[in-house]
């Protein structure tokens, strides 16, 4: 289990290692636009400004886009295999997910208890009643939780059913096709429950905004913790928005409620905690400077001797993001789901910290890193509140402090995966042609570990290997619509047709070097097995190009790839007419033409073939719509 937990928060790195520089970035140009450092050159206004806003916008991308990240990094870093086909096949479920969502709260939102569904307005720094836009679908916001359930269910299902051979009359349902099928039945009644469940949920956290408003120390502690553990879920949003940009403290929010009363605060010699008692709410930012530093040294105490380096490279710009804008995820996700204990730790040491400072009278617009502690609190205020901030600081450094003693206790203790410590990769056991060959013929020998079900994908690879001579004898191997396109070292270690016919091919098209294997529609997931076997002969990966075009599935569409392929696939046709019985294509170099026996063998109702010039003459059944859908594929 713990194995599994690993590879689990190994994989969340994917997305994770975006966002370094993205909150580096956003932290200079949030420098850059800071009124109170630059003066009138940052004003709004200004082209200053619009520069800085606009690479601003740009780098704040990463952060904008969280949840599919994950929906996308989490199959890359899980997938068995076809990694990448996992990636798009998730992301289609995801939106299949959100459509069905907005579908359903928009015919029967209030059943849902989501009563303005359709004239709720998404906007920035509101809660929108618990909506948010995501791929440009407005869903519920269920942040990189529903994320990562989505993502973990496309995962499931490729790993078990990608490679599963269908009959051949549903072949073009196989592999991604399959998965997204399987999918969009599984988001059916995944998008009922998530209507049913997420907007109650949203509705008790909301309800927990009079509690801690009133409750003094202990309401911030409150509310700092559900602000900080509530992340993953999204649901933190309606802990802190209400607070900072709404009226659940002040009217208008804090955030520009402090603003207004800035100058006056400055002039003033009372205490802040007497003059703004409120902005006890706004301050979470201290665990995204003091908490992330001693969650950082622990990290890097931690890490193997021979990770230190690495550990570094990952930490130091990760840290600096957190302590100089405030963005914590390029660390806190490093750990989240690798060692999901020490972000429960993280979020009670960081109320705690948090209700401390109020206890002891520090107050103020705490919400970001230290370039808006600086602008917004130090530099303003100083004068005649120096003491509070240099109490503030000693206050936050002890717990930096305790932040690393308790951290490296832990994952020394529990031996989490964190950032250094992340167990070396298993490789994983592919099948080679001598284990193919001893499974075929019975052998079972203590080193053989290759489960006895042989994957029919694999076979028919293994099989193709062996008939064109080998991995030794491969220069290079990629595919069009339905075929294999090879060019061999020596064509004579090439079998006959008759070995590859034996294994499904329909027929095998020779120009010496370069060959031909008519695999059908197959040929995605029989390369991928190809070049696993190749893999694991330790062949180079760069002998390997999957190029395979995605071909519709009705039967017009396949049939036009067959016969577009034997032409010498689409960038060899230039155009396609027909009459009711022939088609007639206009192809650049007749040489790339296969011979009347291969279309022959296609064995999809070709009764004659005529090569003139550059003109290819193909009698068939329903040549019109095929003259079409050839039209169609090559444009």
């Amino acid at each position: 289990m713990m194995q599994k937990l690993q590879r689990f928060g190994a994989a969340m790195f994917t997305p994770v290692l975006l966002f370094s520089f993205a909150g580096i970035m956003t932290a200079v140009c949030i420098l850059m636009t800071n009124q109170q450092i630059f003066g009138s050159l940052a004003a709004p206004t200004t082209t200053w400004y619009g520069v800085w806003s606009t690479l601003q916008a740009g780098a704040f991308t990463v952060f904008d886009i969280i949840p599919l990240l994950f929906v996308v990094g989490l199959p890359i870093g899980l997938a068995k295999k076809s990694g990448g086909r996992a990636a798009m096949e998730a992301v289609v479920i995801y939106a299949s997910w959100n459509f069905m969502i907005n579908a359903m709260l928009t015919h029967w939102g209030p059943l849902f208890g989501v009563k303005n569904f359709v004239k709720t307005q998404i906007v920035a720094n509101s809660t929108n009643g618990g909506l948010t836009n995501i791929i440009g679908i407005k869903t519920l916001d269920t942040s990189i939780v529903g994320a990562l359930v989505v993502a973990g269910i496309t995962v499931w299902l490729h790993n078990k059913y990608f490679d599963k051979k269908l009959p051949d009359w549903l072949g073009t349902f196989q592999g991604s096709a399959y998965i997204v099928i399987l999918g969009y039945i599984a988001m059916i009644p995944l998008a009922l429950v998530t209507c049913m469940v997420w907007p109650k949920i949203q509705l008790g956290i909301a309800a927990l905004q009079g509690f801690m408003k009133t409750s003094g120390v202990i309401g911030v502690w409150v509310y700092c913790f559900l602000e900080r553990v509530l992340i993953p879920t999204g649901l933190h949003h309606f802990i802190y928005i209400p607070f900072m940009y709404g009226p659940a403290a002040v009217a208008g929010g804090l955030q520009p409620w402090w603003f207004a009363h800035l100058s006056a605060f400055a002039a003033s010699t009372k205490p802040l905690k007497v003059l703004a008692p409120q902005m006890g709410f706004a301050m979470y930012g201290n665990e995204k400077v003091f908490g992330i530093l001693g969650i950082c040294l622990a990290f890097y105490a931690t890490a193997r001797p021979s990770k230190k380096k690495a550990t570094a490279a990952l930490l130091i710009p990760a840290g600096l993001t957190a302590l100089m804008a405030g963005i914590t995820e390029p660390v806190e996700f490093t750990f989240l789901f690798a060692a999901p204990v020490l972000w429960g730790v993280h979020a009670v040491l960081a109320a705690t910290m948090d209700a401390l400072m109020y206890a002891f009278g520090i107050v103020g617009e705490f919400s970001l890193g230290l370039i808006g502690f600086a602008s917004e609190n130090w530099i303003p205020l100083w004068q005649h509140h120096w003491s509070m901030y240099v109490l503030q600081i000693v206050i936050g450094l002890i717990f930096s402090g305790i932040y690393f003693i308790v951290f490296k206790f832990l994952i020394e203790k529990f031996n989490y995966a964190t950032p250094g410590r992340e167990a070396d990769d298993e490789t994983a056991t592919l099948m080679t042609k001598k284990e193919y060959k001893s499974i075929k013929a019975g052998e079972k020998t203590e080193s053989t570990t290759v489960n006895s079900t042989i994957d029919p994908y694999v076979e028919r690879a293994a099989a193709y290997l062996d008939a064109l001579g080998g991995t030794s004898n491969i220069a290079e191997i990629t595919s069009c619509a339905t075929r294999l396109r090879i060019t061999v070292n020596d064509e004579s270690k090439v079998a006959n047709d008759t070995v590859f016919k034996a294994n499904k091919a329909v027929g095998v098209v020779r120009h010496g070097k370069a060959l031909q294997v008519i695999v059908g529609l197959d040929v995605p997931q029989v390369l991928e097995s190809i070049q696993e076997l190749m893999s694991g002969d330790g062949a180079a990966e760069k002998k390997v190009q999957q190029t395979t075009p995605q071909v519709a599935t009705d039967p017009i569409s396949q049939t036009a790839a067959l016969l577009i392929d034997s032409m010498g696939t689409n960038d060899n046709i230039i155009e396609a007419s027909s009459d009711d019985s022939d088609i007639r294509v206009k192809v650049k170099n007749i040489k790339l033409v296969d011979q009347e026996s291969v279309f022959k063998g296609l064995n999809i109702g070709v009764v004659n073939i005529q090569i003139a010039t550059d003109i290819v003459t193909i009698s068939i059944e329903g040549a019109n719509k095929l003259a079409a859908q050839i039209n169609s594929q090559v444009k």
